[in-house]
């Protein structure tokens, strides 16, 4: 009777164990607007992938690509309720939210994809990072975004002054707005998701992106005049719900952060292969890609350092950047 009461034992704290596993594992919801293919996607499946071995099965990431679970403003909100564990998006609609993502977002600041990696692998990103956890975001990473230029409908453009009165679609952040209408342009923010119409519609008659966007949302298809203004290097954030955060362990957490870094590395590589991979598709589909007077457009860019680079410390930041080799 001993040794049946020993096994029941066993098998009750074995099955107990089991369901706790259970009950304790979860399977984060992240929301992501690009396709099923595209580098940021696919760096958070791989980040997934890392988690499970982690935590020895505990935690996972289901990537809800395709902006299934809303655009990357709703997004946001949804992290900060804890709706949702995280999402991916560009740096720029963080501005209003946290202040010191301005500062990656400013035009021209970067003078290269190697110069932005330096500074945003370093204590710099690591301070912008941290500032975003008193909005309630964990910020856990910088992706890459490419260098960022302006396609157009019906002319090509090669100087400051063919901007002059375009629509062009920006993204909903008031520091787009201004960069756009210091180039002398009509800045018309909307969502990703509605470009397309937009601009085979005429609503707009440009917009800006970079060539894996360009390409994944078949932009060149309606504006085919690609001008390489590269007049931002502005990262993408990963970010996690300081809520859920909270619910966390210690180890938990440490994990999460561990796969969101080792993430970084593998999305730079599928970055790199998809800009050099993208640009042959769209001049394949009839996309005309020339370059600009780019001094034209860097000159005009003091206001917008005036108007949102008010801080001293943000200031300071700026200067930093500028001063990393």
């Amino acid at each position: 009777m001993k040794i049946i009461r020993t096994l029941r034992t066993s098998l009750a704290l074995s099955i107990a164990a089991a369901l706790a596993s259970t009950v304790t594992a979860t399977e984060f919801r992240s929301a992501e607007i690009h396709p099923d293919d595209y580098p940021t996607t696919l760096a958070v499946k791989q980040m997934s992938e890392t988690l499970k071995k982690l935590t020895a099965g505990k935690h996972s990431i289901n990537v809800f690509s395709g902006g299934k679970l809303g655009n990357e403003k709703d997004t946001i909100e949804q992290v900060k309720i804890g709706a949702i564990a995280m999402t991916r998006v560009n740096v720029a609609p963080m501005n209003n939210i946290c202040a010191p993502t301005m500062v990656p977002t400013m035009p021209f600041l970067f003078n290269s994809t190697e110069h932005m990696r330096r500074v945003l692998d370093g204590p710099i990103g690591d301070e912008i990072l941290k500032s975003c956890e008193a909005q309630g975001f964990i910020a856990l990473a910088f992706y890459d975004s490419g260098s960022r230029s302006i396609y157009s409908v019906k002319k090509q453009i090669k100087t400051l002054a063919d901007v002059k009165g375009m629509k062009i679609r920006v993204q909903q952040s008031d520091l787009w707005v201004a960069l756009l209408e210091a180039m002398g342009a009509n800045a018309t923010p909307m969502p990703y998701g509605e470009v397309y119409t937009a601009l085979k519609t005429g609503l707009v008659d440009a917009a800006e992106n970079n060539y894996p966007s360009y390409d994944s949302s078949r932009h060149y298809e309606v504006a085919k005049f690609f001008a390489k203004t590269e007049h931002s290097l502005a990262p993408e954030i990963l970010l996690f719900s300081k809520k859920i955060w909270d619910t966390l362990t210690p180890e938990d957490q440490k994990a999460i952060r561990q796969a969101a870094k080792e993430s970084v590395p593998g999305m730079r590589k599928l970055w790199d292969e998809r800009e050099a991979k993208s640009l042959a598709t769209v001049k394949a589909g009839g996309a005309i890609v020339t370059d600009v007077d780019k001094a034209s457009f860097q000159a005009a860019m003091k206001p917008v350092y005036d108007k949102f680079i008010t801080d001293p410390k943000l200031k300071d930041m700026v200067k930093r950047i500028q001063d990393t080799k």
